[in-house]
């Protein structure tokens, strides 16, 4: 194991039990701020301590083996004994290493948030609006299998099965975790049924995905929003009702702007566009705080980089591709119902925590 790494096990063993002794303080009164403040992080690093003396364990029977093999005067069946087991715990030790290299990484604190899903119809024309109802069917199917809930904000569709804009809440826990790898351009090559040569077209749809921000996250004052109603007005400019209940926010100092006109009820809008730009200011703040980190760390999945073509669904070979980490599959059709999404979502978690784990070596 690194000296590094080694050096990182005994602080936080050693803070563990720091903190094991100021919970136990009489002066600490429970249910204080600071008496949470401790209980927190000294929940936080249990599990972390427990994995770290299970490795230590291992690496003390690991010596105790060595020298029972290698002692002159031992006994010979307790030497072949003391061999097997040596052998058999050598093999199991870098899985254990990485065990606890793996929780000792920064965690992410927007990790176990809901989210807030956006999806915008790109280059394609009418065969990209169509794409992005498919990412659309695609995330609420695997919500679905997982246990999220999945409540469409804001709908702007075609009226031909497509969608140009869509923005959904997905809630639940760790939602974060497991989509905000999603961020980026999709692209789809496929013939379109209104092709009448059978010429394979390309069209893209954006994926953004936020974190859902709590009130006390995000500061949102009232005077720097400035709130608009108008009327709300269907496709063709068509009235869909004769009240103000259209929503317009404005968050002043950032000039984020945010507009809700799906509900008949300017209470309900507003409250779905207050949500929504809480999101964005939020995902804003983590932005500039990336872009700060870049500097020491280039990650091209955790950027977020909406801009970067991130995956390609190509129908006629049935493969979806995402061009992070060069990883391709042959199961479109299970990918699109969410029941195989995992299989990408999985390997680029595994990419992420290995780019951070050598940054720990």
């Amino acid at each position: 194991m690194p000296v590094l790494l080694q050096d990182k096990l005994e602080r936080v063993v050693a803070r563990h039990g720091e903190l094991a002794t100021a919970m136990s303080d009489p002066a600490g009164a429970a249910g204080s701020q600071a008496f949470i403040k401790l209980s927190k992080e000294y929940a936080d690093l249990s599990p972390v301590v427990a994995r770290i003396k299970t490795l230590q364990k291992a690496e003390r029977d690991l010596a105790d083996l060595d020298a029972m093999m290698n002692d002159p005067g031992g006994d010979a069946d307790m030497k072949a004994l003391a061999s097997d087991e040596y052998y058999a715990l050598k093999a199991e030790l870098p899985r254990l290493e990485r065990e606890v290299t793996l929780l000792l990484l920064p965690k992410d604190a927007a990790d176990e948030k809901s989210a807030i899903l956006e999806i915008r119809a790109g280059t394609g024309g009418d065969e990209a609006a169509l794409f992005a109802s498919d990412l659309l069917r695609m995330y609420q199917r695997y919500a679905e299998l997982r246990g999220w809930k999945v409540e469409v904000l804001s709908m702007n569709d075609t009226g031909l099965g497509g969608t140009k804009e869509v923005i959904a809440a997905i809630s639940g826990r760790g939602v974060f975790a497991r989509l905000k790898f999603e961020s980026g351009v999709h692209r789809v090559q496929r013939v379109p049924e209104t092709e009448a040569s059978g010429r394979i077209h390309t069209s893209a749809a954006t994926v953004a995905v936020l974190p859902e921000a709590e009130d006390v996250e995000v500061n949102m004052a009232e005077k720097d929003l400035r709130i608009d109603v108008f009327r709300s007005s269907g496709p063709g400019g068509q009235s869909v009702n004769t009240t103000d209940s259209a929503v317009r926010i404005t968050h002043i100092p950032t000039g984020v702007v945010v507009s809700q006109q799906d509900e008949k009820s300017q209470h309900k809008n507003k409250a779905k566009a207050l949500k929504i730009l809480r999101a964005r200011l939020y995902e804003r703040e983590r932005a500039l705080a990336d872009a700060q980190r870049a500097a020491t760390r280039k990650s091209q999945i955790g950027s977020g980089d909406r801009s970067e073509r991130i995956r390609t669904y190509n129908y006629p070979q049935g493969r979806v591709s995402d061009h992070r980490i060069n990883l391709t599959l042959h199961k479109i059709e299970k990918i699109l119902a969410g029941e195989a999404l995992d299989e990408i979502i999985d390997a680029l978690v595994s990419h992420d925590e290995a780019e951070r784990l050598s940054e720990l070596q």
